[in-house]
């Protein structure tokens, strides 16, 4: 989290203070909180509140490099190496397992055993792991797929939906269908309505022609999962595109894309939160998504750039995940490099990289 450390340093020195400096102390971790931006949440907080809304389209897509919200996937490169075995690689796990399981992963990615990963073996190890993140997403929606389809006859309506929906927001299902069967008024409040719009929005793009607004199995994968849908993955990046675009011009410049997150601080934790958002998305902007370097990105630039199965990309995303550690510059990786920079590729930093990569390969 990226406050902790903050608070912790905040709260020792004041323990013993009296009430009215402890109630302040109160108000300042309050800003922290609120003012930290939202793609800096965690792993683990995203997974807690995809089990909460699992009829919600995730705003997080597992291998895809924006989030729904238009913000940067801050864990792209480790879904991308690690897939689904993110298991040992948690920050209590132990060094050595941790260093073994990497090793393990780096000579699954060396086809041809030379004990360096080329380009061309990293984009294949991608579009691997890619095509693991959509099984699981399958999987998945077959469960949440089954939810909303309590008669099981194979497709859902908009309005099965709708009920299950407000029911998970704390409405009684019973009163909601009623409701619904009666074209009475339903009664939400501003916030649920507009989710709802959207919601709709997406629905008719999930049902296919002829449309019917009845979603089958793989319809209400679109839904959830837009990604792996070229109509779908249109209406997507038309969504991030009206989010963001500020002239109205249905297109990005660099000033529209590196803006500013709502929340953020004046102090000195806050501004470098803020510069580290606008370097990272200046740098992904300019040498990934504009892909002509026009200093424009069309919503077809910013298609090709989060269509997860683009070899192309994918193998432009191998080169700069081996650019990140290639220390010798030999357009390689070996498997000191890939113990070094673990952090980068694990999300774990494994100390003793160099003294231990023989025995552990």
């Amino acid at each position: 989290t990226v406050w902790a450390p903050t608070m912790a340093s905040r709260q020792a020195p004041l323990c013993g203070l009296a009430p009215c400096c402890l109630w302040l102390l109160g108000v300042v971790l309050l800003m922290d909180v609120c003012a930290r931006p939202a793609n800096h949440s965690s792993a683990r907080e995203r997974a807690s509140n995809r089990e909460q809304n699992e009829i919600l389209p995730p705003d997080h897509l597992n291998g895809v490099k924006l989030e729904m919200d238009g913000h940067l996937n801050k864990d792209f490169h480790q879904e991308v190496f690690l897939g689904k075995d993110v298991d040992g690689f948690e920050e209590d796990a132990e060094p050595r397992r941790s260093r073994r399981k990497l090793m393990v992963i780096f000579s699954k990615v060396d086809v041809n055993t030379d004990r360096r990963i080329s380009a061309k073996e990293m984009q294949r190890w991608i579009m691997e792991k890619t095509a693991e993140h959509f099984q699981e997403a399958v999987k998945e929606n077959r469960v949440h797929f089954r939810a909303v389809d309590p008669d099981g006859d194979g497709r859902v309506s908009w309005d099965e939906y709708k009920v299950k929906f407000l029911a998970s927001k704390g409405h009684d299902e019973q009163e909601v269908a009623e409701a619904i069967r009666n074209n009475a008024e339903l009664k939400v409040d501003e916030e649920t309505q507009e989710v709802l719009e959207n919601l709709k929005d997406r629905w008719y793009q999930a049902d296919n022609p002829p449309a019917d607004l009845l979603l089958t199995e793989d319809e209400f994968l679109s839904f959830l999962h837009p990604e792996h849908s070229r109509g779908m993955l249109k209406f997507m990046v038309k969504e991030i595109v009206r989010d963001l675009d500020q002239d109205g011009d249905k297109q990005l410049s660099l000033p529209e894309f590196i803006s500013l997150p709502v929340g953020t601080v004046e102090n000195q934790q806050g501004q470098d939160v803020d510069d580290n958002w606008v370097r990272d998305r200046k740098r992904e902007f300019e040498e990934l998504i504009d892909s002509n370097h026009d200093g424009i990105v069309t919503p077809e630039e910013l298609e090709n750039y989060m269509d997860p199965m683009n070899e192309y990309n994918a193998l432009n995303e191998a080169k700069q995940m081996i650019a990140i550690a290639d220390e010798n510059q030999n357009h390689h990786l070996e498997p000191e490099e890939v113990l070094k920079y673990s952090e980068f590729f694990t999300g774990s930093k494994l100390m003793d990289y160099a003294r231990n990569v023989h025995e552990e390969f």
